[in-house]
């Protein structure tokens, strides 16, 4: 979606309407006599949170050689 610029009044008198638009995914540049000084926007996506075990969850993935030293450190080790 584009940003779009918008005035701090429209934005006091719409702004009921301007947030099922943030729920959306727009996002608006608040403007006061033409200079951004504000933005509108969706809050972002929040992680999911860590926990003992959680690995075992399949909504995580870790490469099968992720233990293994890369060729290239051959020299350090």
């Amino acid at each position: 979606m584009k940003v779009i610029q918008i005035g701090i009044f429209e934005t006091k008198t719409r702004l009921s309407e301007l947030i099922q638009q943030v729920e959306q995914g727009q996002v608006f540049h608040i403007t006061r006599r033409g200079k951004k000084v504000a933005e509108l926007r969706p809050p972002p996506v929040e992680c999911l949170q860590l926990s003992k075990g959680c690995a075992a969850n399949d909504e995580y993935w870790m490469a099968d050689d992720f233990d293994d030293t890369p060729e290239e450190f051959d020299d350090y080790v």
